[in-house]
């Protein structure tokens, strides 16, 4: 894995994450960590859409990410499109342990195949963990699971009604509050978004497929984060 730091203009940094291997697949381990400190601003991208491909009978694919945000500080975390293929296993986990006056904004876009591609995810395994504390109490924990088979569980009416996309979208700042109605404003059918508490920020979206995920996506983005997505989304 590399880290690409390409020039842009304003006071943040932004990394490009590279994951030299073209993708995941059983066996394989990521370890992430970033760390923004006082009054500083991190954006976190990748080049392009992971991709977690078909794993041998017993092996998963674990990527684990601790994100640290100072008092003042913020992070965007903002990768691409997570796109799972047949028979993959992939295991996730991410951390945020962020200060009282920190800022951090999400956004975790996940695709079960290509429509396009006519690709279906018929079997798999999928475990997604997000945890967030703030001044070092548990303030926000989801979990997804989807183990077997995925197309199967996705097809219900409780789940996804035959999506095959989705993202989760999360802001945690001492002004999240003020983004609630916006927010509502850009959610599909499919989609919806909701204050947890005061300063946390949740919405959770589905889509047919990735292109018509980004396109609540870009909008919502760039509402919650107040500048514009990061260039890599629009190659």
């Amino acid at each position: 894995m590399k880290v690409l730091f390409p020039r842009t203009s304003g006071n943040s940094m932004t990394g490009v994450l590279l994951n030299t291997a073209g993708g995941i697949t059983g066996g394989d381990r990521f370890d992430i960590n970033a760390h923004a400190r006082t009054d500083c601003h991190l954006i976190l991208t990748t080049q392009a859409a992971e991709r977690a491909y078909r794993a041998q009978p017993g092996e998963t694919g674990r990527v684990s990410t601790r994100l640290t945000v100072d008092e003042g500080a913020r992070i965007d975390w903002l990768p691409q499109e997570t796109l799972l293929y047949d028979h993959s296993a992939l295991d996730r986990q991410l951390t945020i342990d962020m200060a009282d006056t920190a800022r951090f904004v999400m956004c975790e876009p996940v695709v079960f195949g290509r429509v396009a591609m006519g690709e279906t995810v018929a079997r798999g395994a999928f475990r997604d963990r997000v945890d967030l504390y703030r001044g070092g109490r548990l303030l926000f924990a989801d979990r997804t699971r989807l183990d077997g088979q995925i197309a199967e569980t996705l097809r219900g009416l409780a789940t996804a009604k035959d999506c095959a996309a989705m993202a989760s979208v999360l802001l945690a700042a001492p002004d999240a509050d003020r983004f609630l109605a916006p927010a509502q404003a850009l959610m599909p059918a499919t989609g919806g978004v909701s204050l947890i508490r005061t300063g946390l920020l949740f919405a959770r979206l589905l889509a047919t497929d990735s292109f018509e995920l980004r396109r609540t996506l870009q909008p919502l983005i760039q509402l919650l984060s107040g500048d514009q997505i990061p260039r890599t989304w629009m190659i």
